[in-house]
């Protein structure tokens, strides 16, 4: 997972990262490969339905927000399938543009 580390490392210097992300949870939505522009955000400023990148158990994860409830959001890929409750805190970033 090259581009977590690079968009980390981006995300804490400029506040904007672009990167390649690889896999397919979030095919139809954002395809393996795409270029994706990610802005450093808190979870408190994401809605149902943002693309996010989040921490999830001592990972990371780009997914969609299912659900808000009192500091809380529900992550999940764009297949369908809820991955489980995070914290406001393990919000990094928010996607702004997906480009080829």
């Amino acid at each position: 997972m090259g581009w977590v580390k690079d968009a980390l490392k981006q995300l804490k210097e400029n506040g904007v990262c672009q990167v390649r992300p690889y896999g397919g949870s979030m095919r139809g939505r954002i395809e393996s490969g795409q270029l994706v522009t990610i802005h450093q955000a808190r979870g408190e400023e994401v809605q149902v339905d943002d693309a996010v990148f989040v921490r999830w158990k001592n990972n990371y994860l780009l997914h969609l927000v299912k659900d808000k409830d009192d500091g809380r959001i529900l992550i999940g890929n764009n297949l369908g399938k809820a991955n489980g409750w995070i914290g406001n805190e393990d919000v990094i970033g928010k996607v702004v543009a997906v480009e080829d």
